[in-house]
């Protein structure tokens, strides 16, 4: 099921929720090879090697479990050879030895790696995070975030220590906002692409449903297809718990400001 809208007014604009969106619009277009190239057309020797700007800012498990760069060698064994495990005695240069290891988990969550992936994160993003932002505020709203980003992250790595295939993407980071909105807003009717047979049809559906569906067949996306479904997962129950900890609060009168917001010119603690 594609979500295309929620039937879920907020009471301010969500400006944290539409700064991730432009941000990310942004480096995949103007920052990210991949990006570059749809928009500019660049020779062979133009062109930077994808591959290398991805091992050099995204987070690689391997790395954070061993506390090192991964070498030239396992570079070549994952991307030539399709063998994507870490080897216990390093043999070979480290491929990137300037980069910073721990930083890279916090690019990826910035980092896409095509235009599908890019547009239906930051669909589900938009639908979902707006009202989320709403009820925990701006500053609570960007922390949230990025928290869950980094227990997702935490999760595939628990999962996968010693692969080195780079992770990219915003997905765990709104799982954690998707998990947050099934507790709070379970009940909300969702306008949504549900696939029937061989076609599409547009019907309104409870957000429970359309989230707890998504949530299912995540246990089922074999990893060989390269999607992190461990952060998915991660991510998702991660803004679950938030969500429950702080409901009561949460779901505060329309009146009320949010609850680690500045609405109203006060800030709540």
């Amino acid at each position: 099921m594609i979500p295309i809208k929620d039937r879920n007014p907020t009471r301010r604009f969500a400006w944290i929720t539409f700064a991730i969106i432009v941000g990310c619009v942004a480096v995949y277009f103007f920052v990210e090879p991949t990006g570059r190239a749809t928009l500019v057309q660049r020779t062979d020797t133009e062109q930077v090697d994808d591959v290398v700007w991805t091992i050099r800012h995204a987070a690689i498990p391997c790395e954070l479990v061993r506390h090192r760069h991964i070498t030239v060698p396992e570079v070549v064994e994952t991307f030539r050879d399709h063998v994507a495990t870490c080897d216990t005695r390093p043999l070979g240069p480290p491929a990137d030895p300037g980069k910073n290891i721990y930083l890279a988990v916090l690019y990826s969550m910035f980092l896409h790696g095509g235009l599908l992936h890019l547009g239906g994160n930051m669909l589900f993003l938009w639908i979902f995070g707006n009202n989320i932002e709403d009820r925990i505020g701006r500053l609570g709203y960007l922390l949230f975030y990025l928290a869950g980003g980094l227990v997702a992250a935490a999760t595939h790595v628990m999962l996968q220590p010693f692969s080195t295939v780079p992770v990219v993407g915003a997905s765990g980071a709104i799982a954690a906002v998707m998990g947050a909105y099934l507790v709070l807003f379970p009940d909300v009717r969702i306008l949504s692409i549900v696939p029937i047979f061989i076609i599409g049809v547009l019907a309104e559906v409870r957000a429970k449903w359309l989230l707890l569906f998504w949530l299912v067949t995540q246990f089922f996306v074999s990893p060989a297809t390269g999607v992190a479904t461990g952060a998915h997962i991660g991510g998702f129950i991660f803004g679950m718990a938030v969500a429950l900890l702080w409901k009561n609060r949460l779901l505060a009168p329309d009146d009320e400001p949010a609850v680690w917001g500045w609405e109203q010119g006060r800030t709540w603690a």
